[in-house]
């Protein structure tokens, strides 16, 4: 038996004189597909080149409780069980809320940038058979063309995307966003972020720490320098090396983050959004040679990004998004 179709969702009219707004939204039955998330292989990925990080961050918390235990008598268990369990936040609906308004900067929507809003995630996410429902739609003050998905239901665009795109460009930039959520994406980087910040912290707080080391002696500093490199060759003769893999994991997380972009565009591709998501990027690009251009003329040229800034990206530049989507679009004719 089919589930029950989704309530139907007031939209406004789109204008027949904007020829760019060309999305057809449905009307009637819409069919839910039994299973609308799973987690693919760079999810899975993800996932895995998070655990050196997570590891750190265990040995971090673990290290404080003992602290907080040998200080105020609160049992160490309780504290890395409570941090252990914390990664649920992420699904848990309030928390979303939270997250959303204070660690993304998001809003709820007015009731206009709903009517405008609700119509296309709904035409949207019906083409790809998921209930619209059950993810919590949200704007960003600000003037670029973006969206995001975030945890487990969370989907923000800016403000500037809802007044200037048209109905179907927007509906492309939504379908990039739904295709994180629905490959598991959006939960794995945001649980792999939440699990590894203790680590983060810690290496944050060293750091700190190093820098007064100019203040010492040159005795003290050879003796702290000393101890630092026996302390961190011993870790890693006794872990086979596997404490050096967090230097080098940021850019393997970063490729498969830079590869989830493009499987996220081959989503919206599949829902035949692809020319519009296209148009999307192209005016981006054109944003971008526009800032170049402007930049150049006042006698202070951008400078491109470095190989390090590059490698550490989490997502392609717009010319491999474009070629891949034609890519995609010619292999299908």
């Amino acid at each position: 038996m089919s589930p029950p179709p989704e309530p139907e969702i007031p939209r406004e009219p789109v204008a027949p004189e904007d020829p760019d707004d060309d999305l057809a939204f449905r009307d009637g039955r819409i069919h839910i597909t039994a299973r609308q998330r799973r987690a693919d292989a760079l999810t899975l990925g993800s996932l895995l080149l998070h655990l050196p990080h997570v590891a750190m961050s265990a040995a971090v918390v673990f290290l404080v409780s003992y602290v907080i235990d040998a200080l105020v008598g609160l049992p160490w268990w309780a504290c890395v069980g409570a941090w252990a369990l914390s990664g649920a936040l992420v699904f848990h609906r309030p928390s979303e809320r939270v997250l959303a308004r204070h660690l993304f900067g998001l809003r709820h929507p007015t009731p206009g940038e709903r009517r405008r809003f609700g119509p296309v995630w709904r035409e949207v996410t019906a083409r790809a058979g998921v209930n619209g429902d059950a993810y919590q739609l949200w704007v960003e003050d600000s003037d670029g063309i973006n969206a995001m998905a975030a945890a487990g239901h969370i989907v923000g665009v800016t403000s500037h995307s809802l007044n200037e795109l048209p109905s179907a460009q927007l509906g492309g930039v939504l379908a990039h966003e739904l295709g994180h959520h629905t490959r598991g994406h959006a939960w794995a980087s945001l649980l792999g972020y939440w699990y590894a910040l203790p680590g983060r912290i810690a290496w944050r707080v060293l750091l700190r720490l190093a820098s007064f080391i100019d203040r010492l002696s040159v005795g003290a500093t050879v003796a702290v320098v000393a101890l630092t490199g026996a302390a961190v060759l011993a870790v890693a003769v006794a872990t086979y090396g596997l404490v050096l893999l967090p230097l080098v994991t940021p850019y393997l997380v970063a490729a498969v983050a830079r590869r989830s972009e493009l499987r996220a565009d081959q989503h919206a591709a599949a829902l035949g959004f692809a020319p519009q998501l296209m148009a999307v990027l192209r005016k981006e690009q054109a944003g971008q040679e526009s800032e170049r251009a402007t930049a150049a003329a006042l006698g202070s040229p951008l400078r491109a990004p470095g190989l390090i800034a590059r490698l550490l990206s989490s997502h392609p530049d717009l010319h491999t998004r474009l070629h891949h989507l034609q890519e995609g679009m010619d292999g299908g004719r």
